[in-house]
């Protein structure tokens, strides 16, 4: 069985058509319709079938694609044993969130720089989904993601997660209305505050998943008025705004203005995880990478 032929098969369980299959690796439609023909002949067993205008995989080539995660990682770790004593050298693509970069992956470049100055790291700003598409796509090494406790995030297969840290995250309010709350535990500070404008994450449903699901919980659906990718414009909403509240990193120095709540029972912890394709944290300048993160 022709292991590339596998690839194909993978990136449609994924994707869903031979015409997004093709996009993603960079073929046409008619190469990619005959390499999974190839490939049904030598598993001896159909792997489409019909479905309107469309195809999708039979059980049997859907039990295949869950084989190829295991097997491609095979091959990628079979390719990264070749010369495992080599000193590392090459570039290391790497994606995440703003504050992964600043906390760990700025350290690690300057590490790098004196210790085995020929690993590069290029450094992309992304947050958790585009991240990781970029890393199955084979545009990144190394994704850089986060999730909460009570929204956790799933992921494909085919991608090795290894935790870095987790840090307690409270609600943001204005000052003038810190006073309000009634009570003790989370539950009480999402009460105090069900009025006001809440404010999400305009590239990131994590945040809100927590945010919703905690407002349930305390028996309201919140209004979300604004929503902001950077912690900094968060602050800023919450001060101009006057009635904007939204989750921010515990220990965080605010400005004047905001005042930064504790949220306890239940507690809320923002998780970040650095994430390989299987197979690929073998290869010499990536190991070296997640080493220096995990430090």
């Amino acid at each position: 069985m022709d292991t590339r032929r596998l690839r194909y098969l993978l990136e449609l369980s994924r994707h869903g058509s031979m015409r997004a299959v093709a996009d993603v690796l960079d073929t046409t439609t008619s190469t990619v319709s005959q390499q999974i023909a190839a490939l049904a002949r030598e598993a001896g067993a159909p792997l489409l079938e019909p479905d309107g205008r469309r195809v999708r995989l039979t059980p049997a080539g859907q039990r295949l694609a869950d084989h190829a995660v295991t097997i491609l990682a095979a091959v990628e770790a079979a390719r990264a044993d070749l010369d495992p004593h080599a000193a590392p050298a090459g570039t290391v693509r790497v994606g995440g969130f703003a504050t992964a970069v600043r906390r760990s992956v700025l350290p690690a470049m300057a590490d790098l720089a004196g210790s085995h100055p020929r690993v590069r790291v290029a450094v992309s700003e992304y947050e958790p989904a585009e991240a990781l598409a970029a890393l199955l796509a084979d545009d990144l090494d190394l994704a850089l993601v986060y999730d909460y406790d009570l929204a956790p995030a799933t992921t494909d297969p085919a991608v090795a997660v290894s935790p870095l840290w987790t840090t307690p995250w409270g609600l943001a309010v204005p000052a003038a209305d810190a006073d309000r709350v009634r009570g003790e535990g989370t539950l009480a500070v999402f009460e105090a505050f069900r009025d006001h404008d809440w404010i999400g994450n305009s590239r990131n449903t994590a945040d809100e998943d927590v945010i919703r699901t905690l407002a349930s919980m305390a028996g309201f659906t919140p209004r979300f008025t604004h929503r902001a990718d950077s912690l900094d414009l968060v602050e800023d909403l919450i001060t101009a705004a006057g009635r904007g509240v939204g989750l921010l990193p515990m220990g965080r120095a605010t400005p004047a203005g905001v005042t930064l709540l504790p949220l306890t029972d239940p507690a809320v912890r923002h998780r970040a995880f650095a994430c390989t394709r299987r197979g690929r944290a073998g290869w010499p300048p990536l190991a070296l990478v997640l080493e220096l993160l995990a430090r």
